[in-house]
């Protein structure tokens, strides 16, 4: 069976429509990492306008020319063309820009300028020359983000040329929904999507009529499977020294967060861990998060680093270290024994940052800036400040069903903390996000999760 392997993306989409209804000279850059669906997007957009989609490949310039000059005259239907492909990029450039204005993507950018790296050079020439002032739409496009950001800095070509930059980022919780079944329940949804992520391409490799452990079982703890060989090969692909960094990244998944604790679980220097850690925020791997009471940002001493992707966290902290198991065929043990004792503790880390996700995007809540706040002793998952009317969002989020017992301690808890959090004098609200709960509280707010997304 082919699955539809487009679904949601509608704000991106809307994006793209209006810049090109714009009819005004556009130089976009779209960049994410692999499996984000970049492609998808893009081609989808093409269906509404039909335009020309260049993909480059990793091979030498002449044949990269070659191919592209093939993909050309058969999209013009230029039999000329075919007989008498392009020599230079020149000549490429130079045809297209006589052409009636259409979109044109060229995918997978980066692979044209390892071939040439006069290439983009050539094309600022060209856009500066003819493109700009033919109203032309042209969308570069890539998975390197380390490539694809030089791009956008004073040293390139092209830089200034560009009129608009989409970084491609892997959809939230709401947005995937569109990838589980309509009559799964709600925590069966957050519990896959702890697993996978947002990136559409591994949401469609599981089988949704199978159950969580048989997915992870049969999709991900298999060597010919696509979920166990995909992050080390997108890394590698990233990475000049991908050894070291797999070993930072798994001491990020299992729970050391400040760079001390990180130097002495990995043995390396601190000199390099700040490198190592400073490259994996410009990929979009980690970021660095600090209690949102916090003044200095960059200078603050409470910063921790996270991993930024559900996926990532999920298969450096089971498969990761774990791989003797599936390289011996014992899978049956790992999961049994590593991974489903520990998956629900996996999935309330994952939870909280959803459940931040939601609250954001809710009105009633547009007028807060929210995040965490932790000390040496207390950590809290939801602080809303709305500095503006002087009132204060404090919570706490539970990946179970909560009674009346639990939520009283919560209450407490929350309220005792409130004293270290609150030095604003703000007025204070207090939330409590669960699975499910039947119990009502006019001294705290307790929302349940299915009823938050359901609006």
């Amino acid at each position: 069976m082919i699955k539809n392997s487009f679904k949601n993306r509608v704000s991106e989409l809307k994006l793209l429509n209006e810049l090109y209804e714009s009819n005004t000279s556009k130089l976009i850059i779209l960049y994410g990492r692999r499996r984000v669906g970049k492609t998808e997007l893009l081609k989808e957009f093409l269906g509404t306008h039909k335009g020309l989609y260049i993909l480059g490949r990793q091979e030498s310039e002449f044949d990269q020319i070659k191919k592209i000059s093939s993909q050309i005259a058969e999209f013009y239907n230029d039999d000329v063309l075919i007989k008498n492909p392009f020599t230079n990029w020149d000549a490429l450039f130079l045809y297209l820009s006589k052409k009636p204005r259409i979109p044109i993507v060229f995918d997978e950018f980066p692979y044209l300028v390892i071939s040439s790296n006069k290439v983009v050079s050539i094309l600022q020439e060209y856009w500066d020359n003819y493109f700009s002032k033919n109203k032309a739409f042209i969308i570069l496009c890539g998975s390197s983000i380390n490539m694809m950001e030089k791009l956008l800095g004073r040293k390139s070509p092209i830089y200034g040329r560009r009129t608009e930059q989409i970084l491609l980022e892997p959809m939230k919780f709401r947005d995937a929904l569109l990838f589980f079944p309509k009559g799964s329940e709600i925590k069966d949804k957050v519990i896959n999507y702890s697993v996978l992520g947002g990136m559409p391409a591994y949401l469609l490799e599981f089988d949704f009529s199978m159950c969580l452990r048989e997915n992870i079982l049969k999709n991900i703890l298999q060597k010919n499977k696509f979920l166990y060989q995909d992050i080390l090969f997108s890394l590698r692909e990233e990475l000049k020294e991908p050894r070291n960094y797999f070993s930072i990244l798994y001491s990020l998944a299992k729970g050391n967060t400040r760079i001390g604790h990180i130097v002495n679980d990995t043995g390396l220097d601190k000199s390099f861990v700040v490198k190592y850690l400073s490259v994996l925020r410009d990929l979009q791997l980690i970021e660095r998060k600090v209690p949102i009471t916090e003044k200095n940002i960059e200078r603050s001493r409470k910063g921790i680093y996270t991993l930024r992707d559900n996926f990532l966290k999920f298969w450096f902290r089971f498969v990761f270290e774990n791989q003797e198991y599936v390289e011996q065929g014992k899978q049956e043990r790992l999961i049994d024994e590593k991974i489903m004792p520990e998956l629900n503790s996996f999935t309330g880390r994952v939870f909280e940052d959803v459940v931040l996700s939601e609250l954001i995007s809710r009105k009633e809540y547009e007028s807060y800036i929210f995040g965490k706040w932790w000390d040496e002793n207390s950590e809290i998952d939801i602080v809303g400040l709305d500095k503006s009317n002087k009132k204060i969002l404090i919570g706490e989020v539970k990946f179970k069903r909560l009674n009346e017992k639990e939520i009283s301690e919560i209450k407490r808890s929350l309220k005792d903390v409130a004293v270290k959090i609150n030095t604003f004098g703000f007025k204070e609200e207090f939330i409590i996000v669960c699975i499910n709960s039947e119990v009502e509280s006019e001294e705290i707010k307790v929302l349940k999760f299915f009823e938050l997304v359901k609006t």
